[in-house]
């Protein structure tokens, strides 16, 4: 049975997941709200019909015609701005109600998503976001609410009624614009992008929207407002920097663009396409696994070996004659544990080694080859410098000295270092990174004679503006929550309560109520740390577009908050029952619960959890802290041995156990640039995993990343790497952001009268503290004035 069990987790299926900007509207919809929460939607209904019933008499909101409904929404907006606390929540949980799309009135989920569809445009159109704003600031500035919460020793869900239905109603709005779908009216078209420029643009008290919703988090994360429903207010900042900035097959489409205004070669390939195209591999060998084989190979029995699967690497070195003894080590080694990433590659794939006669009978029937490309999926890259560093080694090597920078002149080099020229340049690649660091340096050195640089309003340089001067505390509030959010966290005195917004008044005294309400806190932090994740991803691609300095300074204050180590902690899990975790009640899901009749939960309903193979949150927030560890890593090479310092190479090898492609290949990136400083042992005993990295990772032509080399292996000096960076970063904010920008050059006035006669603003209170300050800085100072005709 043991042996079952060990072949079966070996089989694990592939996961059907398709990495997007985001879930399901239906997903994401039902995210926003927690399990104690329910019983709100018959309140929000109860609402709406007592105010419509007085209004339209024996009507229904959707028999009204649409002037009727526009009429309607204008005496609710009238409404919302009574002094009475009371009344103004009442209209806002009615106005929330035809947000949720009228569900008392709809026999389907399909229904309630057209309402609501309807509704929310109605909605924007009358001009209830703004007034919701408004409400939203003067929550946030209710000291007497934040007063009382602080002082509070337990909060729960009553403390944050009216923000969490204000939030609400923005968060619906703003995700169903979001959203296009094929038969949306030309109007609601129009709408959507008036939306977007203005929540993208400063309009609110001088600042976008994501800016009033970084101040809540920050104001959350000091202690000063802990009643702040959390996750509600990162779901609206995500979804806002998203709607705003855009996507990412729109950031893909911004990058061409780009690059056709700096006349740049087009991209070699859309890595969106490419990443959608790849197949996972099959997950690693256990140690259990590799031991039982070994015993069994011991007792001399022939027996069916576990590792049924074997990648292209090991199928070409049964017959390649090249092959050394050494290769049976590696699969006998017992120190190869959970080592090996068994790659489930297609016969026409291993076009991309080598291949030595004969050649392999094909595995499948040729009609199944036409589906998957020849050779390896990404095309080569070359930096300029790469190019450079290439030459001056040549040159050194066969003339004895080097020519800086010059990638042109070949005289003296033998033939074949010119055709590895000629093929180094045919694939060169210049980023607009490259291009934006180069013109940065010449502005720098040429001040007047380049004049001001034209920056361009877009959303991103808007947001950076705006967060730049707290953009430290906006990162440390972030990481702070997705320190608690984190399932590998253990809960600490001192560690911020991010259960504010889900845990009800009265806590629960039976057994099925604690096993929801367990469920229900799962399932809130699972959503803090999917926002988290995709929030940073976004901010972090958008400001390396717009500017790379912008992207750097982001980078460098995660970096110095413990980024780096904080995701290897999350990864240092199963992360296997993480991703195929259960926290979630279909019955209670909305739009689910708010038409159909609720069943009877029973312990064993809540257990059995969906049917669903992984999770789609959970496997999405994994690929997007990922990607923000590769984006943080990539050509730091301080960066890269923070990641050899914290071990993270047997972390990252049990996220290989995930079926999933777009996964393995970020992890396989990580593990990639680490790889020359693991030594010779590892990569003797992880040959599989190199292997699996040479197929799916793309290649730098004269990258040494498969061997160990001196000169790069050596202890990297961390602070001198990041305070160069750092100093880059200043000059940039300097030059572009600084009001004084042009002191140096200002023109000096050396007329003593004019110099004596203007006007100084001094503080209101100088007055006062004057003839002190006089008394003691000059009158008690002894002067010697004879010092003055000494020479110095």
């Amino acid at each position: 049975m043991q042996a079952e069990d060990m072949e079966s987790s070996m089989e694990s299926p592939n996961l059907e997941f398709e990495y997007g900007d985001s879930d399901t509207l239906t997903a994401e919809l039902s995210e926003l709200y927690s399990y104690t929460e329910e019983p709100e939607f018959a309140l929000n209904r109860d609402y709406f019909e007592e105010d419509f019933r007085s209004h339209a008499r024996g009507r229904r909101w959707t028999g009204l015609t649409v002037d009727e409904q526009r009429a309607y929404i204008m005496r609710l907006l009238d409404a919302l701005e009574v002094t009475d606390r009371d009344k103004r929540l009442k209209v806002a949980r009615a106005i929330l109600y035809l947000a949720q799309g009228v569900f008392d009135e709809c026999d389907t989920e399909v229904d309630v998503l057209h309402w609501s569809r309807h509704n929310i445009f109605l909605l924007y159109d009358m001009g209830i976001f703004t007034a919701l704003l408004e409400l939203l600031s003067m929550e946030i500035d209710n000291n007497q609410a934040c007063s009382s919460a602080v002082r509070k020793p337990a909060i729960s869900l009553a403390d944050s009624t009216e923000l969490r239905v204000l939030l609400s109603i923005m968060y619906l709005m703003v995700e169903t614009v979001r959203v296009q779908t094929e038969d949306d009216r030309p109007e609601w078209r129009a709408a959507r992008e008036a939306f977007k420029n203005e929540l993208g643009s400063p309009l609110y008290n001088g600042e976008p929207l994501a800016l009033l919703l970084f101040t809540m988090v920050t104001k959350f994360c000091s202690m000063n407002a802990p009643h702040f429903p959390m996750k509600k207010v990162l779901l609206l900042l995500w979804k806002t920097v998203l709607l705003t900035l855009g996507g990412f097959e729109e950031l893909q489409q911004m990058k061409v663009r780009a690059r056709e205004r700096l006349s740049l070669p087009p991209l070699p390939e859309d890595s969106i396409k490419v990443v959608r195209a790849m197949r996972a591999a099959s997950p690693p060998a256990s140690a259990m696994e590799l031991i039982e084989q070994q015993q069994q190979q011991k007792r001399g029995r022939r027996s069916r070996r576990p590792l049924v699967k074997q990648d292209s690497l090991d199928t070409y070195n049964e017959r390649d004659p090249f092959k050394n003894d050494d290769a049976r080590d590696e699969d006998e080694d017992p120190e190869d544990t959970d080592s090996g990433i068994e790659g489930e590659v297609d016969p026409l794939d291993r076009d991309v080694i080598i291949q030595p006669p004969p050649p392999p009978p094909p595995l499948r029937p040729p009609t199944e080859k036409v589906n998957f490309p020849k050779g390896l999926p990404w095309a080569p890259k070359v930096r300029e410098k790469d190019i450079e560093h290439f030459l001056e080694t040549s040159r050194n090597k066969f003339i004895g000295f080097t020519l800086g920078s010059d990638t042109e002149t070949l005289v003296g080099l033998p033939r074949p270092i010119h055709e590895s020229v000629k093929t180094l340049k045919q694939h060169k690649y210049v980023s607009v990174s490259e291009i934006q660091i180069k013109r940065e340096e010449e502005l720098l050195q040429c001040p007047l004679s380049l004049g001001e640089e034209e920056v361009e309003e877009t959303p991103a340089e808007i947001l950076y503006v705006g967060m730049l001067p707290n953009l430290s505390q906006y990162v440390i509030a972030l990481l702070k929550l997705l320190l608690a959010a984190a399932p590998t966290s253990k809960a600490k005195t001192d560690s911020i309560n991010i259960l504010a917004d889900v845990l009800p008044e009265e806590m629960p005294i039976t057994v099925l109520q604690s096993m929801k309400l367990g469920i229900d806190v799962n399932r809130h932090k699972e959503i803090i740390v999917k926002a988290i994740s995709a929030l940073l991803l976004l901010l972090l691609k958008h400001f390396k577009l717009n500017h790379i300095y912008q992207f750097e300074i982001v980078s460098q204050h995660l970096v110095f908050a413990n980024c780096i180590p904080l995701i290897l902690k999350f990864f240092n899990q199963n992360i296997m029952s993480y991703i195929s975790a259960k926290n979630s009640i279909c019955v209670l899901d909305f739009p689910h619960c708010a038409v159909h009749e609720m069943p009877e939960l029973t312990a064993e309903s809540l257990e059995a959890g969906d049917s669903n193979q992984f999770c789609w949150r959970n496997l999405f927030s994994c690929i997007n802290l990922l990607r923000i560890l590769n984006k943080l890593t990539k050509w730091k090479h301080s960066r890269t041995m923070m990641l050899v310092v914290f071990k993270s190479a047997p972390i990252l090898k049990r996220a290989l156990k995930v079926k999933q492609a777009m996964m393995q290949l970020y992890v396989l990136k990580l593990l990639k640039i680490q790889t020359k400083y693991l030594g010779r042992q590892w990569r003797k005993s992880n040959m599989k995993t190199m292997s699996a990295i040479y197929q799916k990772v793309r290649h730098r032509l004269n990258d040494d990343w498969a061997y160990g080399n001196d000169i790069d292996a050596r202890p990297w000096d961390f602070q001198a790497e990041e305070c160069a960076l750092r100093e880059s970063i200043e000059k940039f904010n300097g030059r572009r952001y600084d009001k004084n920008k042009n002191g140096d050059f200002a023109p000096v006035d050396n007329c003593l009268q004019s110099v004596l006669g203007q006007r100084v603003e001094l503080p209101e209170d100088f007055h006062y503290s004057y003839e002190m300050w006089l008394e003691r800085e000059v009158f008690s100072q002894p002067i010697q004035w004879e010092g003055l005709l000494q020479d110095p």
